[in-house]
């Protein structure tokens, strides 16, 4: 019965569409295998190079003559469906992002490029939608930067093979996933009708883009699944998008959409500049690592070359709230988990948050190390790898199976002030928790209440490996870098704990543990 549960409530928040695609595929499938279908990947096109600025150079993958590093993870290329370090690694291995990596010659990515083509029929994991996507820019960014080196031969290979990688991506548009998926797919056919001159892909992008960045972007700028990390790799793609329509006008329409895109481009980068902290990092919550999208720094800059204007947002219906004072920066996340139809990269944190300390991490989420569906990635999802209150035993919200989420937190805000936030969630059977944040200038006091009170809760604070000394005297935590007082509790211990600011690189840290029936008071001194 309690499996039962689990899947309705997972199921009940999906829309029809990925209903219905999710078992049009599957039939499909099915369909196709007893035909003995397969694409033909080879067709006769021509592509026509793009004029572009300057755009931002991907992170360094390929490290070596016949070596890749993803994810921290070193490996000697054995082949495109090598998943020894799980399948993100081998997605990685597909994007071919390393084609556009500083320093990489002509000559390599043509090597690289050629390979893929050369063994595209064993490329399972390449020839499905979402690495196709991600390819076809990079290759067409790749031919266009290079196509004055490029032979007639080499450049009618090449297209021929993109061609037809397009071809499998407009017939598998990803529907039954949504979210960021079915928007990195629309980025991909803008850029796929552009270079091709196709103009089926072309207005099916537009579509799509109208569509998705209205549903995406929320009134605040944030992008709906609340990664700060996805957002980024989201806001760069967007800004490539204007960066080919801008400077290559070859349809009906194109510049009331290019228009459109810098528009949300702009709101996108309002919130940026609002979520980041002072030195321009990223907070790690949801799933969100450092090393994979852009710097904020590179994507201001990149929006400033392209002439885009915009002004620091005013965190609303994204959930997250700043507070701050000389010496403190406050992230909270006092909203829904995400959106509903989408929770894949959501975590059970309602009323999470983070701390910098004169400039420096202090109080910090725990981060993610991987998306293999483990223990691992079940513990950094779940509440007690949070800052916030656990009941029970039990997770806020319901997430499982790596990628789901069954029963989720309903917030109520109840204040919002510069200086105090007061909310509600009944992520818990039978128990609201109610948390208040109250700011002054030297100290932020976090109060708990369980209603009702005769319940029993567990708080967590996860410190950053940056704090060097920390000692218990009593209900007190003294650290180098603030004390931490905590009120009304039956019970407060320090465990060991691993954060991890990228994938697959766990430091040693502390987290503070404290039991309370009822009700706790939690004071952070400077």
């Amino acid at each position: 019965m309690r499996r039962l549960l689990l899947y309705f409530h997972t199921l009940r928040h999906l829309k029809f569409i990925q209903i219905r695609y999710q078992i049009r595929n599957r039939i499909r499938t099915k369909w196709r295998h007893i035909r003995g279908f397969s694409y033909i990947l080879t067709f006769p096109a021509y592509g026509d190079p793009l004029d572009l600025f300057s755009f931002i150079p991907k992170f360094r993958s390929l490290t070596g003559k016949n070596q890749f590093t993803f994810l921290n993870q070193t490996a000697d290329f054995t082949g495109w469906n090598d998943n020894r370090y799980g399948n993100l690694w081998t997605y990685n291995l597909n994007y071919m992002d390393y084609l556009l990596q500083p320093g990489i010659s002509f000559g390599e990515g043509c090597k690289w490029i050629n390979r893929f083509i050369d063994e595209i029929q064993s490329g399972k994991i390449g020839l499905t939608p979402y690495p196709i996507a991600l390819r076809g820019i990079n290759w067409i960014k790749f031919i266009s930067v290079h196509h004055a080196e490029i032979s007639g031969a080499l450049k009618k290979k090449w297209d021929a093979s993109l061609y037809a990688q397009y071809h499998i991506l407009a017939d598998n548009i990803e529907y039954h996933l949504l979210g960021n998926h079915l928007l990195e797919d629309a980025y991909s056919l803008l850029w796929g009708g552009l270079y091709f001159r196709e103009e089926k892909w072309y207005r099916k992008s537009e579509k799509l883009l109208y569509q998705e960045l209205n549903e995406q972007i929320l009134a605040d700028g944030a992008h709906f699944e609340l990664s700060p990390m996805y957002h980024g790799i989201l806001l760069d793609r967007l800004l490539d998008c204007i960066n080919a329509t801008k400077h290559n006008d070859r349809y009906a329409g194109q510049n009331a959409l290019t228009a459109f895109m810098e528009k949300k481009a702009s709101e996108m980068l309002g919130w940026l500049e609002a979520i980041i902290y002072r030195d321009g990092s990223i907070p790690l919550v949801n799933d969100a690592a450092n090393g994979i999208a852009p710097s904020s720094a590179e994507i201001f800059s990149y929006a400033r070359c392209l002439e885009l204007n915009w002004g620091k947002k005013t965190m609303k219906e994204s959930g997250y709230r700043k507070m701050e004072t000389e010496q403190m920066e406050i992230l909270i996340d006092a909203g829904q988990i995400g959106a509903d139809y989408i929770p894949g990269h959501a975590h059970a944190d309602t009323f999470n948050y983070e701390m910098r300390m004169n400039g420096c991490p202090f109080i910090i989420d725990t981060g993610i190390s991987t998306y293999d569906k483990n223990n691992r990635r079940q513990y950094e999802r779940g509440t007690s790898a949070h800052n916030t209150v656990a009941v029970n035993g039990e997770d806020s919200s319901r997430v499982w199976g790596g990628f789901r989420a069954g029963k989720r937190a309903k917030v109520s805000l109840l204040e919002n002030t510069p200086s105090k936030i007061k909310a509600r969630h009944n992520g818990f059977k039978g128990v609201i928790h109610e948390r208040t944040f109250e700011l002054s200038s030297r100290s932020l006091v976090i109060h708990d209440r369980l209603l009702p009170g005769q319940n029993t809760g567990v708080g967590f604070i996860i410190l950053s490996p940056f704090v060097q000394t920390v000692s218990q005297t009593g209900n007190q935590i003294i650290t180098d870098k603030a004390v931490i007082s905590i009120r009304d509790i039956t019970r407060i211990w320090l465990e060991d704990c691993e954060i991890s600011n990228e994938y697959n690189k766990p430091v040693p840290a502390k987290k503070i543990c404290y039991s309370f029936t009822g009700q706790a008071e939690c004071r952070i001194s400077v």
